[in-house]
């Protein structure tokens, strides 16, 4: 039979958890509107109170167990949110490269850009279908570019190890495209000449790239001439004229990908339909946010996932920490408990007395945590290789307000399964036993 109880009181742990993790801000509100309503209403929430106000009130004089559930679940809420950071660091820089009245344009079956190939004939036919913008002069607002690899040393290591950057060839359109990205430093690149430009994310990355720098690029000097930042993607890129790029690496006259301004975000639809019925093109369409957006998905959730396992681990102990000092606390208060009980205080606001000392403490950790990594890792810079690219890419982490709701859920939720155990024990442990215990 107490088998079975414990078993019960575990599955019900364990459902209330994962409601817990799904749970929003607005459904916590809720539930702790509730939980207030019912601590100052009702009689029994009085004397849960009562009970939690003598425990809170003795804290100070177990500073030393307190201290092991705060720091516990400070180190567990820490990892956490700095995991995730990187995460929605790396998926908001992307999803910055990318907006709704924009599209890009790959050939049928592609992924992603270095896997595209579109022919000379093919980019102007894209660039000349409805729904594209037009220029001042009736010219259409489309950029064919090509992407590349240069091995480059990186900064900050003691050999002369060399990481993959990303080039990319671009005609004046391309500016056009992306009247976000600013010259920050220098100029642009001439067209016809080995110059190239820098975004500030490759400048971070990589060793000699400085304005007025010579590197070399497909065994030819070129010469870096302004530094640019765009806020995006494209601030972890190298930019030079496409036709000098493809003759440096003997790609011909074709182009990777053909990125176009629309006329409007609704117009996408007119513009796919338009290159869905030529004849002479297989190509696949998308708004830049959708192109880039798919681009991080698997990254992101492969850092999820590893912020979420290295997390779990951490919170196991967490909980044992927890377990133990709530355990050693009731014991503590076992005569006090069973007094109350003995005078006609009931056993769930006995339960949610202990409960809330627990969550308390959690609440406290969780925030000294969250803070904590806000504080360490909220615009640090970070880089990796980004999917479907043949470069590194540059990001920042992003500590948002939904991370840090995230932690706090997470240290709540650990200080729940702490204090459930110990405060069931206090609620059912017999009078007469409990009377004894000291």
């Amino acid at each position: 039979m107490k088998f079975l109880k414990n078993l019960g009181l575990f599955l019900l742990t364990v459902v209330a958890l994962v409601a817990w993790v799904l749970l929003p801000w607005q459904g916590a509100l809720a539930l702790l509107l509730i939980l207030a309503l019912w601590l100052f209403v009702f009689r029994g929430g009085a004397q849960a109170r009562s009970v939690a106000a003598v425990g809170i009130s003795t804290l100070s004089q177990r500073l030393g167990s307190s201290a092991v559930i705060v720091v516990g679940i400070a180190g567990v809420v820490g990892v956490l949110v700095a995991l995730l950071a990187m995460a929605e660091g790396y998926a908001q820089t992307l999803r910055n490269s990318g907006g709704l009245d924009t599209a890009i344009v790959l050939r049928g079956g592609s992924a992603a850009e270095v896997a595209s190939g579109l022919g000379r004939e093919e980019v102007v036919q894209i660039s000349q279908a409805a729904g594209v913008a037009r220029g001042e002069k009736g010219e259409p607002i489309a950029s064919g570019e090509t992407v590349v690899a240069a091995n480059l040393p990186v900064k900050g290591t003691k050999t002369d190890e060399e990481g993959s950057a990303q080039v990319r060839g671009v005609g004046e359109e391309a500016f056009a495209v992306r009247p976000h990205l600013k010259i920050v430093e220098g100029r642009r690149f001439q067209p016809g000449l080995r110059e190239l430009i820098v975004g500030k994310g490759a400048v971070r990355q990589f060793e000699g790239l400085n304005v007025g720098a010579t590197i070399k690029l497909g065994n030819q000097p070129w010469t870096v001439v302004g530094l640019f930042a765009s806020g995006d993607a494209m601030e972890s890129e190298l930019w030079g004229d496409a036709t000098v790029v493809n003759d440096a690496y003997g790609r011909g006259s074709g182009r990777n990908s053909v990125t176009v301004k629309l006329t409007s975000p609704a117009a996408f639809k007119e513009f796919k339909d338009a290159l869905a019925a030529n004849p002479q093109l297989r190509v696949d369409a998308s708004t830049t946010l959708d192109f880039f957006a798919k681009q991080s998905e698997k990254m992101t959730q492969m850092l999820r996932i590893i912020g979420i396992t290295v997390g779990a681990i951490m919170a196991v102990g967490a909980v044992f920490g927890a377990l133990n000092t709530m355990f050693a606390a009731v014991a503590s208060r076992a005569r006090e408990i069973a007094t109350l009980r003995a005078i006609g205080f009931r056993g769930l606001p006995v339960v949610v007395a202990v409960m809330l000392e627990t969550m308390l403490l959690a609440l406290i950790g969780g925030a000294i945590g969250g803070l904590a990594a806000w504080a360490l890792f909220n615009g640090f810079e970070a880089s990796t290789m980004a999917a479907g690219s043949v470069g590194k890419l540059s990001f920042n982490l992003s500590v948002s307000p939904g991370l840090l709701w995230e932690g706090l859920k997470w240290a709540l939720a650990i200080g729940f399964i702490g204090g459930l155990f110990p405060a069931t024990r206090a609620a059912s442990l017999p009078v007469t036993a409990a009377l004894r215990e000291l």
